[in-house]
């Protein structure tokens, strides 16, 4: 039989190495999790605020007649552009003429009554000297003479209104634009300014209109000192559209704000050459909100929350997990603009912070951010307010 201390001996180590297995099996791995950081972007941006409405004609007319009278002509395609002064209808004219011709009749008719009291008035000038007419003949006479230079004025205005009436069965386009529809066929009769033979709109420029909420509006005020925000740049894009292709700029902001929504108009006026943009189109308008300023920018996925804060979680130089509470500022072209709480060499973590936990070592594997290509989706303060 062996030794009876040295199979104990035995027995223990042997214990003791089963348990060491055991524990090595049970225990967890403590390998640090591996996440991705990146330092904030640095880049010079503007912001941009975000609003609704629709374009607008800067002007449009409804063509009615100055004249009554059967229309005998239409000069235009529907649809086309037409030039100011371009012919549009015409009103038989031979009525107007006819009316012309009669008051020039009745001008001539004074004239020649006129010419010939003239003619008496030098003669009783002369003879009046001699006795030979006595004063009140020649006053008489004088009477007469300013009551037909007052008739002349009178025929003079008669001619003048006749032609106009004449100049007006041509009805011309007051303005450049587009012609819409005609809204009466030949053959019919028409009444004066009350009949609309169609309409006409400008096309280049033309305005675009929204309407900013009370807050907005205070905003721009400070910034410019008595609400002149005219000439602060504005870009559009239409619907089926990805990028702000429009650009223009605000030239009115109305007077007073709406009691009822809370709000105030706004008008914009955008370049139109190929009169694409027309009036009624609905759009989505970005209003320079800054002037160009330096910001940091990160993934707005790299945001957390920490007790209701926004947070990012930042690697030390030792490796260690943190967070700092940070001041978010509006979306970037996908990047969200941080107002405050980080540095250019922060190292923030971009990806994995589901790994990450404040006092926990990690394996940082450093990137870079980038921005996307296309630079015309803006940022807005309402994504600002989204996000925090």
């Amino acid at each position: 039989m062996k030794n009876p201390i040295t199979f104990a001996v035995l027995l223990l180590a042997s214990g003791l190495a089963l348990a060491g297995c055991e524990n090595k099996q049970m225990a967890p791995s403590r390998e640090a999790p591996k996440v991705t950081v990146a330092q904030p972007l640095a880049q010079k941006i503007v912001d941009w605020d975000d609003y609704i409405g629709r374009f607008k004609a800067v002007q449009t007319v409804e063509i009615r007649p100055r004249v009554s009278g059967y229309l005998v002509a239409v000069k235009f395609k529907d649809g086309q552009k037409v030039k100011k002064g371009d012919l549009l209808f015409q009103i038989d004219a031979r009525p107007f003429e006819a009316q012309l011709a009669q008051a020039k009749g009745q001008l001539a008719e004074v004239q020649a009554t006129l010419d010939n009291l003239k003619v008496q008035l030098a003669r009783q000038k002369k003879l009046i000297k001699s006795h030979t007419v006595s004063q009140q003949v020649y006053d008489d006479t004088q009477a007469q003479v300013h009551a037909a230079e007052a008739r002349l004025k009178a025929a003079q205005a008669g001619v003048r209104a006749a032609q106009l009436n004449v100049g007006f069965t041509e009805i011309r386009s007051p303005i450049d634009g587009r012609v819409s529809y005609r809204q009466v066929d030949v053959g019919n009769a028409v009444k004066a300014d009350d009949t609309v033979l169609t309409t006409v709109t400008s096309v280049d420029p033309i305005h675009f209109v929204f309407q900013g909420s009370e807050a907005d509006y205070l905003k721009y005020d400070r910034r410019h000192p008595g609400g002149r925000t005219d000439g602060t740049p504005v870009r559009i894009r239409l619907q089926g559209e990805t990028s702000y292709n429009w650009k223009g700029h605000l030239d009115f902001m109305d007077t007073m704000i709406d009691a009822n929504s809370g709000t105030i108009r706004g008008r914009a006026v955008i370049d139109n050459p190929n009169g694409f943009l027309v009036p009624g189109l609905f759009g989505h308008l970005q209003l320079q909100a800054s002037a160009p300023y330096m910001a940091l920018m990160v993934p707005d996925t790299a945001v957390g929350t920490v007790a209701g804060e926004r947070v990012l979680f930042v690697v030390g130089t030792d490796d260690m997990v943190g967070f700092k509470p940070v001041k978010l500022g509006p979306l970037h072209n996908g990047l969200r603009v941080i107002r405050s709480g980080i540095t250019a060499k922060d190292r923030v973590i971009i990806e994995g912070q589901q790994k990450a936990r404040p006092g926990q070592k990690v394996q940082p594997e450093m990137t870079t951010i980038t921005m996307k290509t296309d630079t015309s989706s803006g940022s807005s303060d309402s994504d600002s307010a989204a996000g925090e």
